[in-house]
């Protein structure tokens, strides 16, 4: 079986990081297998992998569930996580760059963390998410405190149109001085979507300006649909 590190090392990042730029995201086909996507869904019922539980409806953050694992992480969801992170920071910190912020992130993940742990950030941030028939999840956007990383990334578990029917993936896209653009995605059982956690950079008469970003899921209309979360920063909660 191809190993997580052999697999992102086998991605065209040029290509993913001409979309991020064009886009806010990037959609890299079959990330995982099948095999892959069942253990990560296998892992739900588990008391002892999770440190938190949050049911949605109780917060009005939507109807359905997640959970965010304890350290240490799954070997699969650490793997992704370490592994992500390198490919990802060149373009935050271009976005940075251009959007003139004072900030640059460092080149490995243990050190985003160390940041994160000295500011208090102590708690991890990947989850699993599960939705049943009429779930949702209104739209939002995973900081979780003063230090994080502008990018993160989902991978689907399950299979649309098989699995479950309705639970598109949307990005919102907010520019200053205008309405507000929808982006509705489907991806497929396997892939993973990288995208902007807060805003992406866009190229004006007078420079770049951020565009701010959200996302959500529309609602399920029958079956279930799990998808993983990969978040680089660590919670302060």
């Amino acid at each position: 079986m191809e190993s997580i590190n052999t697999k992102i090392a086998t991605i065209d990042w040029n290509t993913v990081t001409a979309q991020m730029h064009e886009k806010g995201y990037a959609i890299v086909p079959k990330f995982i297998n099948q095999k892959q996507c069942n253990t990560l869904i296998g892992l739900y019922p588990s008391v002892s992998a999770y440190r938190k539980t949050v049911v949605m409806e109780r917060y009005r953050f939507g109807l359905g569930e997640y959970k965010y694992f304890n350290y240490p992480l799954p070997k699969i969801v650490r793997e992704i996580r370490q592994g992500l992170y390198p490919k990802l920071a060149p373009i935050a910190n271009l976005w940075m760059k251009v959007l003139k912020i004072d900030r640059k992130f460092p080149e490995t993940l243990r050190e985003l963390l160390e940041q994160c742990h000295k500011n208090n950030q102590l708690k991890p941030t990947p989850l699993i998410l599960k939705y049943g028939k009429g779930g949702f999840n209104t739209l939002h956007q995973d900081l979780y405190g003063d230090i994080y990383f502008p990018l993160q990334a989902v991978l689907f578990l399950d299979q649309p149109d098989i699995d479950y029917s309705g639970g598109e993936f949307v990005l919102t896209q907010q520019t200053p001085r205008a309405q507000s653009k929808a982006m509705v995605l489907r991806p497929q059982k396997g892939d993973m979507l990288i995208f902007t956690t807060n805003f992406r950079p866009i190229k004006g008469t007078k420079g770049y300006y951020r565009a701010r970003i959200k996302h959500g899921v529309s609602q399920l209309h029958h079956g279930q649909r799990h998808t993983l979360g990969i978040i680089f920063h660590d919670a302060l909660s």
